[in-house]
């Protein structure tokens, strides 16, 4: 009787798993936009979401570091404990601001030069251009003949007139509902962003009030079975976010250490800023740091173009050695992945998703990556301990 109830409620979820599926993919369009819909609705939670989790990881540092663990601060009275709290609080934000300040006083104040020096040499660049044109033409005639052609083509004032003032008519229009695009559109971001931070504030307070409530739902609404594996689940996803962040963040000032004195070695300008450039654009796995490489590269070929291809080549030198060596290994460590799989999860994610899948990516394979070894390695288990009984049964 038992059996037969079991194997109705396994067909009785059968059908209605493929009910579901049969229904996701009839109405798959409307599905897609309703979630679409939830998740812009939801945007503002969601960032804060991410922000909390981030400023999380240097608030936990200080918080044990400075102010001592969990047994401490339950030992502590209520008022110093939301005081270490509070204080580590302002300690992480302040630390993720002084580095964004970091970078924008070391790079905006260069580039701002580099461009004033551009604008300089422009005109001489220009008046070079010129007298080598006119030595192009000088030495070669036919060039000569075939623009004087086209001084006997006939233009259709009145046409071209009328195509401006059209343009101009609509273009007006664009151009207004596109300021006004614009503008609602800064508006709307800055206001999510404040919900975001405000949000983040919240999370960052109660979060273990939050995490409590969340477990006792999990505990609530699912058996004792399906509950262990969403808390293993999830602690693994946070013990993996968590790693990948420090990990990339390591590696991030690895690189830029790299470039900082490999640049002053061989006596490059320009080396603390574009070693700070390529540390935080870095952040952002295997190709981030070309972005700093372009800035590098475009500062050093005002001054000196053969600089900036000496440049060039020992980025491509450094950046190897970093995709290949350090980066598979300080990144993969800290989330127990191979150098392998470390680098397949960039691709995909990074084709995938573009630069959000490449963050994503990597502590999400770690997590399917263990829970597979884990697997494998029970059932391999169980198949080592029946064949062992095998091999007695046969001897006896």
């Amino acid at each position: 009787m038992n059996l037969n109830q079991k194997n109705v409620r396994k067909i009785r979820g059968l059908i209605l798993f493929t009910a579901v599926v049969i229904l996701v993919l009839m109405k798959f369009d409307l599905l897609w936009s309703a979630a679409v819909f939830l998740v812009s609705i939801l945007r503002p939670f969601i960032l804060g979401g991410m922000i909390a989790f981030v400023i999380n990881i240097p608030m936990c540092f200080f918080e044990t570091k400075l102010f001592g663990g969990e047994k401490a601060r339950k030992k502590a009275g209520g008022i110093l404990q939301k005081g270490k709290r509070a204080i580590s609080l302002v300690m992480a934000f302040l630390a993720v601001a002084l580095v964004i300040m970091l970078v924008i006083v070391t790079v905006i104040p260069q580039l701002v030069a580099t461009v004033r020096e551009l604008t300089n040499k422009i005109p001489v660049f220009w008046n070079d251009v010129i007298r080598q044109l006119e030595v192009i033409f000088a030495e070669n005639p036919e060039l000569i003949k075939q623009l004087s052609n086209f001084e006997t083509l006939e233009i259709d004032w009145k046409s071209v007139i009328n195509t401006i003032i059209g343009f101009l008519q609509n273009g007006m229009g664009n151009v207004l509902n596109s300021t006004f695009t614009v503008a609602s559109s800064i508006i709307n971001s800055t206001v999510n962003f404040f919900i975001a931070f405000v949000f983040s504030i919240y999370i960052l307070v109660q979060k273990e009030k939050l995490e409590d409530q969340c477990t006792r739902i999990i505990k609530a609404y699912t058996s004792p079975r399906i509950c262990g594996g969403i808390l293993k689940v999830a602690g693994l996803l946070h013990h993996n976010f968590s790693n990948f962040i420090t990990g990339q963040c390591t590696e991030a000032v690895i690189l830029g250490l790299m470039f900082v004195v490999s640049m002053t070695v061989f006596q490059f300008d320009y080396a603390v800023m574009v070693g700070v450039l390529i540390a935080f654009t870095a952040l952002i796995p295997i190709v981030g740091a070309f972005i700093g490489c372009f800035v590098g590269a475009f500062l050093m070929l005002v001054d000196d173009p053969v600089k900036a291809l000496w440049f060039l080549i020992l980025f491509i030198v450094l950046q190897q050695v970093e995709g290949n060596l350090i980066y598979p290994h300080v990144v993969g460590n800290s989330v127990g992945l191979p150098s392998i799989w470390v680098l397949a999860a960039v691709t995909v994610g990074g084709s995938l998703m573009g630069v959000f899948g490449m963050l994503v990516f990597i502590p999400l394979l770690s997590t399917v990556y263990v829970l597979l070894r884990e697997d494998v390695n029970r059932r391999n288990g169980v198949v080592s301990a029946l064949v062992e009984e095998k091999k007695e049964e046969k001897k006896e």
